[in-house]
């Protein structure tokens, strides 16, 4: 994963590790003919390179980085699962055209197949660190008092306009800075999962937005800010931490380094985000003009 794992733009609540609270983020399989079948139907984790990762050469601040990057990573993919379910529904409810369903379906298989890849290489690396979190606040859900169609794309915006459509570059961007061949093939199935969660977002809003009211566009706006915003902030706090001394060895890690991740992703928020969103008559005020031109300038 990245030095700085994408934010997916959720919203939902975590609880410190330090403080005790909430519930321990672990995993588990049942096993048997269940494991099986879900072997069967995507076989690409008992595929990948697992055992072939060589860490005695790395500094142990650096492996400690990583193990919590990668249990960040199965976390948010977890929380992205549920996005995708809520999703699902949203877009049953509002009718929305079957084919363009049934793709959404697959959507939660792919992230849970994404929960394991991450976890497994927490564990290559030395296991995975501790997360607690709130399982009632994983996700914002979409404001009940809209109509159905409007409420399905309010989190549509939310989570495959906004976070979806701007984890791809990013984890397309780590994927080439990665060397070895455990994590480059891991990221390598996660981008191309991704990349039909990004475009199926704008696909939706294309079906969705031509009814709806400028103040429904508005409040589907408001959405996606909230999104936008909340990665901005996650922005400014690696960027507090300055562009960092990088060992070269990282890329064994699967890392990016935080100055090229940091000018990546602000490419990506105006060019894959920002504009398609205003393209379709959504309003967007958390970018600004100068944040767009701050991406222009990002080298």
């Amino acid at each position: 994963m990245a030095e700085a794992e994408p934010s997916v733009g959720l919203t939902g609540l975590g609880f410190d590790a330090a403080t005790g609270e909430g519930v321990l983020f672990e995993l588990e399989m049942i096993g048997g003919a269940y494991e099986r079948r879900f072997r069967r139907m995507r076989p690409e984790c008992a595929e990948m390179p697992w055992g072939t990762l060589d860490v005695s050469g790395i500094r142990e601040s650096e492996l400690i980085s990583a193990r919590k990057a990668w249990t960040g990573a199965a976390f948010q993919e977890y929380r992205t699962a549920i996005a995708c379910t809520a999703t699902l529904r949203a877009l049953l409810e509002c009718g929305a055209p079957v084919d363009l369903v049934a793709l959404a379906t697959r959507f939660p298989l792919d992230e849970m197949v994404h929960v394991e890849l991450c976890a497994r290489m927490a564990m290559e690396l030395g296991g995975g660190t501790e997360i607690r979190f709130d399982p009632s606040h994983l996700v914002l859900d979409a404001d009940p008092s809209q109509r159905p169609t409007v409420r399905a794309a309010e989190l549509v915006a939310r989570f495959f306009c906004v976070g979806e459509a701007l984890s791809i570059p990013l984890i397309r961007g780590t994927w080439h800075a990665s060397e070895h061949p455990l994590p480059r093939a891991v990221l390598a199935r996660i981008v191309r999962d991704e990349a039909a969660h990004g475009t199926f977002g704008f696909t939706f809003l294309d079906w969705a937005t031509g009814g709806m009211s400028e103040r429904e566009l508005a409040h589907v706006g408001r959405h996606a800010d909230l999104a936008i915003a909340a990665i901005k902030r996650q922005w400014e706090h690696l960027g507090g931490r300055g562009r960092s001394g990088f060992d070269a060895k990282g890329n064994a890690l699967g890392w990016m380094e935080t100055g090229a991740y940091l000018d990546l992703a602000r490419r990506s928020m105006t060019d894959k985000v920002v504009r398609p969103l205003r393209e379709r008559s959504i309003p967007i005020m958390a970018w600004s003009a100068q944040d767009e031109a701050a991406s222009r300038s990002a080298t």
